[in-house]
């Protein structure tokens, strides 16, 4: 906490952080840290590989991420996974945002019945496990009201983290001061244009370093519509093995393009945090 940042703190004599703590608390640390972890996990993998006797073929890689044809530059299958990836993540993001604005403004409405089906879907969506929700969509759903695995996949999904979403976007709503929903009030403002112009606006900045974590958990859950087969990145890596039997090289890929994704989603993210704290 800086005193700079907080006005209320100048001239109170802040106490010092220990040698420890300014150590193991520095960006640089925990970069090593991290790259230890990871070096550790690198390492057992080898290991675990050659006592399997395992052939590997990181040469052959690259073919799956780009390649060079005479029609010039290619994507490879992976890369367009990841687009299939992201692209179904987007699609889904989207929908569980309406749907848990949705079930926010229920909750807050104060109607009876209004906060009974909210709380009543909340407790249905984040007590059933994801797989057995993608199971009810696709295979009991899907049927009755003529699902493709792609919209099964995505209203999956949407549902499931629209659930977390609510709460996300509950939280950030009851941030906001209640002179705000007063001041908008003694103006003549309606309860819909209180939301629009007054309450909404303000909370974001409430709602987005949670908003960036679902966002990353979102990116992750897409994997499991691996298992109907659903085009995207896991699934292309799991055809990948099965023609090449290059189990761990292409598990290590697949892993490393998560991560990517989600470190720039996080580091974007918190870029707009900033320009937005800014420009407040």
């Amino acid at each position: 906490m800086d005193a700079a940042q907080h006005p209320s703190l100048k001239g109170a004599v802040l106490p010092r952080p220990s040698a420890m703590q300014r150590v193991f608390g520095s960006t640089l640390m925990s970069v090593l840290i991290y790259a230890a972890v990871m070096g550790l996990i690198v390492y057992g993998s080898y290991v675990g590989a050659q006592n399997m006797g395992y052939n590997w073929q990181w040469s052959r890689v690259p073919q799956f991420l780009y390649s060079f044809t005479d029609d010039g530059f290619q994507l490879g299958e992976m890369i367009i996974g990841l687009g299939l990836t992201l692209k179904l993540s987007a699609t889904a993001f989207a929908l569980a945002t309406a749907l848990g604005l949705l079930v926010a403004l229920l909750r807050l409405s104060g109607l009876v019945i209004g906060s009974a089906v909210a709380i009543g879907f909340l407790e249905f969506v984040r007590n059933i496990p994801l797989l057995v929700l993608l199971y009810l969509f696709y295979y009991v759903l899907g049927p009755i009201f003529g699902l493709d695995r792609y919209t099964a996949s995505v209203l999956t999904l949407a549902v499931f983290h629209s659930a977390l979403i609510s709460e996300i976007l509950r939280a950030g709503i009851n941030a906001v001061a209640i002179g705000q929903w007063e001041a908008a009030k003694s103006i003549g403002m309606s309860t819909g244009q209180t939301y629009r112009y007054i309450i909404l606006p303000q909370s974001i900045r409430f709602m987005l370093p949670p908003m960036t974590g679902e966002v990353v958990h979102l990116v992750k859950s897409s994997a499991i519509v691996s298992v109907i087969a659903v085009a995207e990145l896991t699934t292309i890596g799991r055809n990948i093995i099965s023609d090449t039997f290059m189990s761990f090289e292409i598990w290590f890929t697949v892993a490393l393009i998560y991560m990517a994704v989600t470190l720039i989603l996080s580091v974007g993210v918190s870029f707009v945090e900033r320009r937005y704290a800014v420009g407040q």
